[in-house]
Protein backbone atom coordinates (compact mmCIF):
# COMPACT_ATOMS: atom_id res chain seq x y z
CA UNK A 1 0.00 0.00 0.00
CA UNK A 2 1.28 3.49 -0.81
CA UNK A 3 2.33 5.85 1.97
CA UNK A 4 -0.29 8.33 3.16
CA UNK A 5 0.25 11.14 5.62
CA UNK A 6 -0.99 10.31 9.10
CA UNK A 7 -4.26 11.84 10.21
CA UNK A 8 -5.31 12.05 13.83
CA UNK A 9 -9.05 12.72 14.20
CA UNK A 10 -9.87 15.61 16.52
CA UNK A 11 -11.75 14.98 19.75
CA UNK A 12 -14.78 16.82 18.32
CA UNK A 13 -15.17 17.12 14.57
CA UNK A 14 -16.13 20.58 13.27
CA UNK A 15 -17.01 21.81 9.80
CA UNK A 16 -14.31 24.37 9.07
CA UNK A 17 -13.49 23.75 5.42
CA UNK A 18 -14.90 22.18 2.25
CA UNK A 19 -14.47 18.44 1.99
CA UNK A 20 -13.06 18.62 -1.52
CA UNK A 21 -14.06 16.60 -4.55
CA UNK A 22 -16.71 17.07 -7.18
CA UNK A 23 -19.65 17.69 -4.85
CA UNK A 24 -17.89 19.78 -2.20
CA UNK A 25 -20.12 22.79 -2.91
CA UNK A 26 -23.27 20.96 -1.79
CA UNK A 27 -21.90 18.88 1.09
CA UNK A 28 -22.72 20.19 4.56
CA UNK A 29 -23.39 18.69 8.01
CA UNK A 30 -26.75 20.42 8.54
CA UNK A 31 -30.23 19.85 7.13
CA UNK A 32 -32.98 22.19 5.98
CA UNK A 33 -33.64 24.68 3.22
CA UNK A 34 -31.06 27.22 2.10
CA UNK A 35 -33.46 29.31 0.01
CA UNK A 36 -37.12 29.82 -0.78
CA UNK A 37 -38.30 28.00 -3.90
CA UNK A 38 -41.86 26.90 -4.62
CA UNK A 39 -42.05 23.70 -6.65
CA UNK A 40 -44.07 23.73 -9.88
CA UNK A 41 -47.24 21.63 -10.07
CA UNK A 42 -48.28 19.95 -13.30
CA UNK A 43 -51.57 18.49 -14.46
CA UNK A 44 -51.04 14.84 -13.54
CA UNK A 45 -51.69 13.09 -10.22
CA UNK A 46 -48.05 12.04 -9.85
CA UNK A 47 -45.52 14.84 -9.46
CA UNK A 48 -41.88 13.77 -9.56
CA UNK A 49 -38.91 16.00 -8.76
CA UNK A 50 -35.73 14.22 -9.68
CA UNK A 51 -32.55 13.77 -11.69
CA UNK A 52 -31.50 10.78 -13.80
CA UNK A 53 -28.99 9.38 -11.36
CA UNK A 54 -29.45 5.65 -10.67
CA UNK A 55 -31.86 6.47 -7.83
CA UNK A 56 -33.89 8.75 -10.07
CA UNK A 57 -33.93 6.23 -12.94
CA UNK A 58 -35.52 3.59 -10.71
CA UNK A 59 -38.67 5.69 -10.37
CA UNK A 60 -39.02 6.91 -13.95
CA UNK A 61 -38.57 3.34 -15.20
CA UNK A 62 -41.29 2.19 -12.80
CA UNK A 63 -43.68 4.91 -13.96
CA UNK A 64 -43.07 4.12 -17.62
CA UNK A 65 -43.59 0.41 -16.91
CA UNK A 66 -46.92 1.17 -15.20
CA UNK A 67 -48.07 3.32 -18.10
CA UNK A 68 -47.14 0.57 -20.55
CA UNK A 69 -49.42 -1.77 -18.58
CA UNK A 70 -52.28 0.67 -19.05
CA UNK A 71 -52.36 2.28 -15.60
CA UNK A 72 -53.51 5.77 -16.58
CA UNK A 73 -53.30 6.95 -12.98
CA UNK A 74 -49.53 6.64 -13.26
CA UNK A 75 -49.33 9.60 -15.65
CA UNK A 76 -46.79 11.99 -14.24
CA UNK A 77 -45.02 15.30 -14.50
CA UNK A 78 -41.26 15.01 -13.98
CA UNK A 79 -39.40 18.16 -13.03
CA UNK A 80 -35.62 18.44 -13.06
CA UNK A 81 -33.72 18.99 -9.81
CA UNK A 82 -30.16 20.14 -10.51
CA UNK A 83 -28.35 18.81 -7.48
CA UNK A 84 -25.04 20.41 -8.52
CA UNK A 85 -26.78 23.80 -8.21
CA UNK A 86 -28.24 22.96 -4.81
CA UNK A 87 -31.88 22.92 -5.98
CA UNK A 88 -32.58 20.07 -3.56
CA UNK A 89 -32.18 22.61 -0.75
CA UNK A 90 -35.05 24.79 -1.95
CA UNK A 91 -37.88 25.15 0.55
CA UNK A 92 -40.44 23.40 -1.65
CA UNK A 93 -38.24 20.38 -2.20
CA UNK A 94 -37.32 20.13 1.49
CA UNK A 95 -41.06 20.07 2.28
CA UNK A 96 -41.45 16.85 0.30
CA UNK A 97 -38.09 15.39 1.27
CA UNK A 98 -36.53 16.69 4.48
CA UNK A 99 -33.42 14.65 3.60
CA UNK A 100 -32.81 16.81 0.48
CA UNK A 101 -32.06 13.89 -1.84
CA UNK A 102 -33.62 12.98 -5.16
CA UNK A 103 -36.02 11.52 -6.06
CA UNK A 104 -39.04 12.89 -4.24
CA UNK A 105 -42.64 12.41 -5.31
CA UNK A 106 -46.06 13.82 -4.49
CA UNK A 107 -49.25 11.86 -5.20
CA UNK A 108 -52.02 14.41 -5.60
CA UNK A 109 -54.73 11.82 -6.31
CA UNK A 110 -55.44 11.34 -2.60
CA UNK A 111 -58.82 12.98 -1.89
CA UNK A 112 -57.84 14.10 1.61
CA UNK A 113 -54.41 15.65 1.01
CA UNK A 114 -51.42 15.12 -1.26
CA UNK A 115 -49.11 12.31 -0.15
CA UNK A 116 -45.36 12.86 -0.19
CA UNK A 117 -43.03 9.92 -0.72
CA UNK A 118 -39.25 10.08 -0.58
CA UNK A 119 -36.43 7.52 -0.85
CA UNK A 120 -36.40 5.66 -4.14
CA UNK A 121 -37.15 2.25 -2.62
CA UNK A 122 -40.14 3.66 -0.74
CA UNK A 123 -41.44 5.24 -3.95
CA UNK A 124 -41.14 1.94 -5.84
CA UNK A 125 -42.98 0.08 -3.10
CA UNK A 126 -45.66 2.79 -2.84
CA UNK A 127 -46.34 2.67 -6.58
CA UNK A 128 -46.29 -1.13 -6.71
CA UNK A 129 -48.89 -1.33 -3.95
CA UNK A 130 -50.97 1.53 -5.33
CA UNK A 131 -51.29 -0.04 -8.78
CA UNK A 132 -50.94 -3.72 -7.88
CA UNK A 133 -48.06 -4.29 -10.24
CA UNK A 134 -44.41 -5.45 -10.23
CA UNK A 135 -44.70 -6.82 -6.69
CA UNK A 136 -45.42 -10.58 -6.56
CA UNK A 137 -48.61 -11.64 -4.84
CA UNK A 138 -47.33 -15.03 -3.75
CA UNK A 139 -46.07 -14.56 -0.16
CA UNK A 140 -42.73 -16.27 -0.75
CA UNK A 141 -42.04 -14.40 -3.98
CA UNK A 142 -43.13 -11.12 -2.38
CA UNK A 143 -40.73 -11.69 0.52
CA UNK A 144 -37.94 -12.45 -1.97
CA UNK A 145 -38.70 -9.28 -3.93
CA UNK A 146 -38.70 -7.09 -0.82
CA UNK A 147 -35.53 -8.73 0.48
CA UNK A 148 -33.69 -7.86 -2.73
CA UNK A 149 -35.19 -4.37 -2.81
CA UNK A 150 -33.86 -3.67 0.67
CA UNK A 151 -30.57 -5.39 -0.23
CA UNK A 152 -30.14 -2.77 -2.93
CA UNK A 153 -30.96 0.10 -0.61
CA UNK A 154 -28.40 -1.12 1.90
CA UNK A 155 -25.71 -2.19 -0.56
CA UNK A 156 -25.62 0.58 -3.17
CA UNK A 157 -24.09 3.20 -0.82
CA UNK A 158 -20.94 1.07 -0.86
CA UNK A 159 -20.97 1.26 -4.65
CA UNK A 160 -21.91 4.94 -4.99
CA UNK A 161 -20.75 6.77 -1.89
CA UNK A 162 -17.89 4.32 -1.37
CA UNK A 163 -16.35 3.07 -4.60
CA UNK A 164 -17.79 5.73 -6.90
CA UNK A 165 -16.73 8.59 -4.68
CA UNK A 166 -13.16 7.49 -4.06
CA UNK A 167 -12.59 6.15 -7.58
CA UNK A 168 -14.17 8.99 -9.56
CA UNK A 169 -14.91 12.06 -7.43
CA UNK A 170 -12.51 12.36 -4.50
CA UNK A 171 -9.88 15.12 -4.78
CA UNK A 172 -7.08 12.56 -4.52
CA UNK A 173 -6.75 8.83 -5.14
CA UNK A 174 -6.40 6.92 -1.88
CA UNK A 175 -5.31 3.33 -2.46
CA UNK A 176 -6.80 1.95 0.75
CA UNK A 177 -10.23 3.49 0.06
CA UNK A 178 -10.37 2.40 -3.58
CA UNK A 179 -9.21 -1.12 -2.74
CA UNK A 180 -11.68 -1.41 0.13
CA UNK A 181 -14.72 -0.35 -1.87
CA UNK A 182 -13.68 -2.06 -5.11
CA UNK A 183 -13.48 -5.30 -3.13
CA UNK A 184 -16.96 -4.77 -1.68
CA UNK A 185 -18.45 -3.79 -5.06
CA UNK A 186 -17.03 -6.93 -6.66
CA UNK A 187 -18.36 -9.03 -3.78
CA UNK A 188 -21.83 -7.57 -4.38
CA UNK A 189 -21.59 -8.24 -8.11
CA UNK A 190 -20.69 -11.84 -7.27
CA UNK A 191 -23.73 -12.10 -5.00
CA UNK A 192 -25.90 -11.01 -7.91
CA UNK A 193 -24.13 -13.21 -10.43
CA UNK A 194 -24.60 -16.35 -8.36
CA UNK A 195 -28.28 -15.54 -7.79
CA UNK A 196 -28.96 -14.74 -11.46
CA UNK A 197 -27.24 -17.96 -12.52
CA UNK A 198 -30.34 -19.84 -11.32
CA UNK A 199 -33.07 -17.17 -11.54
CA UNK A 200 -34.08 -15.06 -14.56
CA UNK A 201 -35.06 -12.16 -12.30
CA UNK A 202 -34.28 -11.09 -8.77
CA UNK A 203 -37.54 -12.35 -7.24
CA UNK A 204 -37.50 -15.56 -9.28
CA UNK A 205 -39.41 -15.85 -12.53
CA UNK A 206 -41.12 -12.45 -12.45
CA UNK A 207 -39.77 -9.01 -13.35
CA UNK A 208 -40.35 -6.74 -10.35
CA UNK A 209 -39.42 -3.57 -8.52
CA UNK A 210 -36.37 -5.44 -7.19
CA UNK A 211 -35.03 -5.69 -10.75
CA UNK A 212 -35.72 -2.01 -11.43
CA UNK A 213 -33.92 -0.93 -8.26
CA UNK A 214 -30.90 -3.19 -8.69
CA UNK A 215 -30.59 -2.68 -12.44
CA UNK A 216 -30.41 1.10 -12.06
CA UNK A 217 -27.17 0.67 -10.10
CA UNK A 218 -25.60 -2.70 -10.79
CA UNK A 219 -27.04 -3.30 -14.25
CA UNK A 220 -25.79 0.06 -15.43
CA UNK A 221 -22.44 -0.63 -13.79
CA UNK A 222 -22.25 -3.87 -15.78
CA UNK A 223 -23.14 -1.97 -18.96
CA UNK A 224 -20.29 0.48 -18.42
CA UNK A 225 -22.39 3.52 -17.52
CA UNK A 226 -21.15 4.22 -13.99
CA UNK A 227 -17.84 5.88 -13.13
CA UNK A 228 -16.12 4.57 -16.31
CA UNK A 229 -15.14 1.66 -14.09
CA UNK A 230 -16.23 -1.32 -16.17
CA UNK A 231 -12.74 -2.47 -17.10
CA UNK A 232 -11.31 -1.68 -13.67
CA UNK A 233 -13.92 -3.91 -12.01
CA UNK A 234 -13.85 -6.53 -14.79
CA UNK A 235 -17.62 -6.38 -15.13
CA UNK A 236 -17.57 -8.66 -18.20
CA UNK A 237 -16.67 -11.55 -15.92
CA UNK A 238 -20.12 -11.44 -14.31
CA UNK A 239 -21.81 -13.28 -17.16
CA UNK A 240 -25.21 -13.75 -15.57
CA UNK A 241 -25.42 -10.14 -14.43
CA UNK A 242 -24.49 -9.04 -17.94
CA UNK A 243 -27.22 -11.16 -19.54
CA UNK A 244 -29.83 -9.88 -17.09
CA UNK A 245 -28.67 -6.26 -17.47
CA UNK A 246 -28.82 -6.37 -21.27
CA UNK A 247 -32.27 -7.94 -21.23
CA UNK A 248 -33.70 -5.20 -19.00
CA UNK A 249 -31.86 -2.51 -20.92
CA UNK A 250 -33.63 -3.62 -24.11
CA UNK A 251 -37.09 -2.83 -22.71
CA UNK A 252 -38.56 0.30 -24.39
CA UNK A 253 -39.94 1.36 -21.01
CA UNK A 254 -36.44 1.31 -19.54
CA UNK A 255 -35.07 3.40 -22.40
CA UNK A 256 -37.79 6.00 -21.81
CA UNK A 257 -37.23 5.93 -18.06
CA UNK A 258 -33.51 6.54 -18.55
CA UNK A 259 -34.23 9.63 -20.65
CA UNK A 260 -36.38 11.49 -18.13
CA UNK A 261 -34.59 14.23 -16.15
CA UNK A 262 -31.28 13.34 -17.84
CA UNK A 263 -28.74 16.14 -18.22
CA UNK A 264 -25.67 14.26 -19.42
CA UNK A 265 -24.67 12.06 -22.32
CA UNK A 266 -25.95 12.02 -25.87
CA UNK A 267 -28.64 14.63 -26.59
CA UNK A 268 -31.02 12.01 -28.00
CA UNK A 269 -31.18 10.41 -24.55
CA UNK A 270 -32.03 13.62 -22.67
CA UNK A 271 -35.54 14.71 -21.74
CA UNK A 272 -35.09 17.33 -19.06
CA UNK A 273 -38.78 17.44 -18.13
CA UNK A 274 -41.56 15.02 -18.94
CA UNK A 275 -45.24 16.00 -18.92
CA UNK A 276 -46.76 13.74 -21.56
CA UNK A 277 -45.88 10.55 -23.41
CA UNK A 278 -45.61 12.59 -26.60
CA UNK A 279 -42.61 14.41 -25.12
CA UNK A 280 -40.48 11.42 -26.09
CA UNK A 281 -41.42 11.90 -29.74
CA UNK A 282 -41.32 15.69 -29.99
CA UNK A 283 -37.94 16.44 -28.43
CA UNK A 284 -36.07 19.16 -30.29
CA UNK A 285 -32.61 20.59 -29.81
CA UNK A 286 -34.04 23.86 -28.49
CA UNK A 287 -35.76 21.89 -25.71
CA UNK A 288 -32.69 19.81 -24.91
CA UNK A 289 -29.47 21.53 -24.00
CA UNK A 290 -26.96 18.81 -23.16
CA UNK A 291 -24.52 19.31 -20.31
CA UNK A 292 -20.89 18.33 -20.62
CA UNK A 293 -20.04 14.71 -19.84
Amino acid sequence: MSDTSAYTPPKVWTWNKESGGRFANINRPIAGATHEKVLPVGKHPIQLHSLATPNGVKVTVMLEELLALGHKGAEYDAYLIKIGDGQQFGSGFVEINPNSKIPAMVDRSNPVAPIRVFESGAILLYLAEKFGAFLPKDPAARAECLSWLFWQMGSAPYLGGGFGHFYAYAPSKIEYCIDRFAMETKRQMDVLDKHLAIHPYMAGGEYSIADMAIWAWYGQLALGRLYSAGEFLDVESYKHVMKWAKGIDARPTVRRGRMVNRMMGEPAMQLHERHDASDFDTKTQDKIKPAAE
